[in-house]
């Protein structure tokens, strides 16, 4: 009689882990301010820890005393558990990319779709935060290479 206790109980517990979706842990490792230089051209980009499902993000970018360009973007985890991307690029519209690989120092996530970029890839290099931007196939990729603000070793 245990043994059938035991039994039901253990497919119980199988059957409800199954049921909870998997949640894709947050790239953390995203976290913090963000720039890069190249005389008088300039970009920085901003990422707050995770928390409550989301992180935050805003990037810059312009020549001297110019803006040239401004994004809002935010990494969610959806009611499925996995993560998107949302962008809000100037004053256009917001677009989603969900979440294709993660490895433990890189995410990328895409959206076929959408005209340009398709693809958005970041990753770590040591003390660099990098990110990519292509078409699906990696095709018209440009990629943008970040040290934490203040960093003595600068860009």
């Amino acid at each position: 009689m245990k043994l059938a206790v035991f039994g039901a109980l253990a497919l119980l517990s199988s059957a409800e882990a199954l049921a909870e979706p998997v949640q894709a842990e947050m790239p953390a490792w995203m976290t913090g301010a963000w720039e890069r230089r190249d005389g008088e051209k300039w970009a920085d980009e901003y990422w707050t820890p995770p928390r409550g499902g989301m992180m935050i993000g805003a990037s810059r970018s312009g020549t001297g005393d110019r803006l040239g360009f401004w994004e809002h973007m935010r990494i969610v985890r959806e009611a499925d558990g996995a993560l998107a991307f949302w962008a809000i690029a100037g004053d256009q519209k917001p677009v989603r990319f969900v979440e294709r690989e993660k490895t433990a120092e890189g995410i990328v996530f895409v959206n076929e779709g959408h005209d340009y970029p398709q693809r958005i890839r970041y990753w770590r290099e040591g003390r660099e935060l990098k990110a990519e931007i292509s078409l699906i196939d990696g095709s018209k990729a440009a990629q943008f290479s970040f040290r934490m603000m203040g960093s003595p070793l600068g860009n």
